[in-house]
This record gives structure tokens, C-alpha cells and sequence, in this order.
């Protein structure tokens, strides 16, 4: 006889049953809990870590600023003003905002924060790789290599909150496609333009930059390269050595993007000694935008009385040392020209080594050291800088000869450079 089988779930079926969907019923739910944690651990972390660095970089300005009374400011308070906004920043290049900000009250030159967002953070670990070494370089470029993806160019942001481009390095992609200083990068791609960013993975690819020029808007392709940037700048100062020959005379021309190392000066003796700058009738030493970092012995290039020396090994290999230029020089200022080539544009007026052409330059003169901190780089004032007595800083120089060219309102061209050639030619 078969054994009846009863249809009817037994008790204990029937309870897992309800278990089991209660438990899937709450699934979601629980999900949603575990996530909405993980977000807010995350939130405070991050609001934690943006506290951490305005305190680190308030702190860094309060043992190293070069004026020990923070020129009168009430750096306490300072930092009970801003740590909320610090609190609440949403990103990095929120926070750096609310620091510079902070930094704003001191009105100091050479006292920022930078971010890899721009290529600035990697130009100034270059500059100072060496202090930086002691200060957790390793730790930003674990390689030892500084690098970022980009054009050659330097910029600032316009009044829409655009970057303008103000500089373009000899020899470097943005020359090559024929970018210009004045021109407005508004997208990359198709993407609204940053300067690093609109870059990354697109090494060796082209881009198809979109840009307003004198108010028409024309795409450039342009293909972006890895940029070590003191190389950058030492090359883009051998690329721009040239000669423009008018009116029967051969004038000379070389820019110096950078001084901070005493490579660009001797690279800049050895363009003057050999051809073809060597056999110009006159000289045009661009000093615009850029990085400072000279010093005062670089005018003995121009010292008409003290000599040049040939060296020569048993080899018969040749080669001059403390070269000078004897034949007439002008040199280009502007309002991007500061640090130690204010010094040296000092000097050059105040001797008469030859005209200042240009505009009043920065006024920022200032020494600087740098700080990795957080996720971004302090550039800080560290000492005070007074040129035969005088204090630059926030005055800066005032050419000889005063001719505006800011590229914002004139468009392409370069009426400063005119001016020097028309000048050294007799024109």
C-alpha cells in the first residue's frame, strides 16, 4: 500500500520559506546601508584629508614665512576662517582654491598652491627637485622621473575662467601647430579644456584643440608629448636662438623661458659664441614669462671690460669660457618677466647696458622654496630680496622703452619683439 503523501508544506518548510523571503526582501535595503557607509566613511576621510592639508600648509606658513608677522595678518584667525570652506571643498582644485585664498591675505609673490592639474606643480618640482628630495619627492614620483603630458605652453586664466595661452616654447608641439600667445584653448576633443587633464593617455595621439583667435573660433589638431620640463625649457632656449635680418643688419634673437639653474646661462654663452648669434650685429635677450631663478653675475655677459678666454686641451679641442657680447643688445620684459629676471632687468637699466623694451614686469621678487603637501605643491616666500638697496617686490621694473602687448586685447603678433628689431636695425 502506498504511503499517502500529504501536499500541504510541513511547519518547518513553511518557516524557512518566510525567511527566506523576508531575507530577500530586505536585501536591497541592506545593500543600500552598506553602501550609503562606505560613502559617508569615504566623504569623511576626504573631508578629513583637505583639513589635514590647509592646517599642514597653514602651519608650514607660519614657521617659514620669510616676515615672522605674516605682515600684520592675524594668521590664527586666517585659519578659522577658511577651515570650514576647507571642509566643505568637493575636490582638490576646490580645496587649492580655498588655500590660495587664504594665502591671498598675505599678498606676497612666490606663495601658492598647485596641483597636478597644472602643468606649474610639475615645473615647480623640477625647479626644486633637490629641496624636494629631503621633503617626500619619491612619494609624488616614485621614479624619480617629473613628468606631464602636454603642448610647451604657459597660460593663465582669462576673465570667463578660460585658459589664454601667454607663452608658447620654441620647439615644442603647440609651436609646431602654429599656436599663438593670445589665443583662448576652450576645448580639447570636443571636452572643455584643462591643461593637463585634456592630455592624459593621449600621448603621441593628436587632439583636436578648439580655440578663439581674435575673436574667431578655428580648431588646431596638435599632438601632445611627455614633457620633463627643465629639458623643456633648456630646449626651447636653444630652439628660439635665431636671426632676423632687416633694413641690412642681422639681429640676433634668443628667449630664456627659465633661469632657475646656471645651465641656461651657460647654454646661452655658447649660442652667443658660436654661429649663427655669434656673427649678429646686434642682440635681442628676451627674458618674457616664465621662470626666474638668475642672479646677478649672469649681466657680466655684457661686461665690455673683462675678457674671454679660449681654452684649448692636447686634443686641439677648443673651448671659450666667461664668453661677453661687445655688440648691442636690447632686452624684452613684461609682466610675466619676474624673480631673478627682475634682478637682472634691474641691473641692465640701472648700468645702461641697452634698452628695456616692453612692459613693467611682475614685482615679484621674493626667495622661494617648495613643500609637497597633501596632494598639491606650496611654493612659500622665504626670504626677503633688496637689489643695490632698493626693495622690487610689488614695484617691479619699468622698461626704457614702453611698448604694451597684452595678448588678451591685440591678437596675434608681437609688438614688443618689432620694436627691438626696429630699434637695433636703424629702422
Amino acid at each position: 500500500m502506498k504511503k499517502a503523501i500529504n501536499p500541504a508544506p510541513s511547519r518547518r518548510h513553511f518557516l524557512r520559506l518566510t525567511s527566506m523571503a523576508a531575507a530577500s526582501a530586505l536585501a536591497p535595503t541592506v545593500l543600500w546601508a552598506e553602501q550609503q557607509e562606505a560613502a559617508d566613511s569615504a566623504t569623511s576621510q576626504a573631508v578629513s584629508a583637505h583639513i589635514a592639508t590647509l592646517e599642514e600648509v597653514w602651519r608650514t606658513v607660519r614657521d617659514r614665512f620669510y616676515d615672522p608677522h605674516l605682515h600684520g595678518l592675524d594668521w590664527s584667525a586666517a585659519r578659522e576662517r577658511y577651515l570650514p570652506d576647507a571642509a566643505r571643498a568637493s575636490s582638490e582644485e576646490a580645496l587649492a582654491s580655498v588655500i590660495n585664498s587664504m594665502l591671498s591675505e598675505l599678498h606676497a609673490s612666490h606663495t601658492r598652491y598647485y596641483t597636478p592639474d597644472e602643468p606649474e606643480y610639475y615645473q615647480l618640482c623640477d625647479i626644486f627637485a633637490g629641496a624636494l628630495r629631503r621633503r617626500g619627492l619619491e612619494r609624488a614620483f616614485p621614479t624619480g622621473r617629473i613628468s606631464y603630458p602636454g603642448i610647451g605652453v604657459l597660460s593663465r586664466l582669462d576673465m570667463q575662467g578660460r585658459s589664454m595661452i601667454t607663452g608658447v616654447v620654441d620647439g615644442t608641439p603647440a609651436q609646431q601647430a602654429g599656436l599663438l600667445a593670445g589665443d583662448v584653448i576652450v576645448f580639447a576633443d570636443g571636452a572643455p579644456f584643462q591643461p593637463v587633464q585634456s592630455f592624459r593617455g593621449q600621448v603621441g595621439r593628436e587632439v583636436a584643440l578648439g580655440l578663439r583667435r581674435a575673436g574667431a573660433f578655428m580648431q588646431i589638431p596638435v599632438t601632445p608629448v611627455d614633457i620633463e620640463p627643465n629639458k623643456m625649457f633648456l630646449d626651447g632656449l636653444k630652439a628660439s636662438a635665431r636671426i632676423i635680418r632687416t633694413n641690412g643688419r642681422s639681429i640676433g634673437y634668443v628667449h630664456v623661458w627659465c633661469y632657475a639653474g646656471s645651465v641656461y646661462q651657460r647654454t646661452l654663452e655658447h649660442l652667443l659664441s658660436h654661429s649663427p648669434l655669434k656673427d649678429a650685429d646686434a642682440l635681442i635677450w628676451d627674458l618674457r614669462d616664465g621662470w626666474g631663478g638668475a642672479i646677478p653675475e649672469y649681466l657680466d655677459l655684457f661686461n665690455t671690460r673683462a675678457p674671454t678666454m679660449q681654452v684649448t686641451n692636447r686634443n686641439g679641442a677648443s673651448e671659450l669660457a666667461s664668453v661677453k657680447w661687445r655688440k648691442p643688445v636690447a632686452m624684452l620684459v613684461n609682466g610675466g618677466t619676474r624673480s631673478g629676471k627682475e634682478i637682472l632687468a634691474y641691473g641692465f637699466k640701472k648700468y645702461r647696458l641697452g634698452e628695456v623694451i616692453g612692459s613693467r614686469t611682475e614685482g615679484a621678487v621674493l626667495a622661494a622654496t617648495a613643500f609637497l603637501i597633501g596632494g598639491g605643491l606650496l611654493l612659500l616666500a622665504v626670504a626677503d630680496v633688496q637689489v643695490d638697496g632698493e626693495r622690487l617686490e610689488g614695484v617691479g621694473v619699468a622698461p626704457t622703452i614702453e611698448v604694451q602687448a597684452d595678448p588678451a586685447s591685440l591678437g596675434p603678433g608681437d609688438p614688443q619683439l618689432d620694436r627691438a628689431v626696429a630699434i637695433l636695425s636703424g629702422a
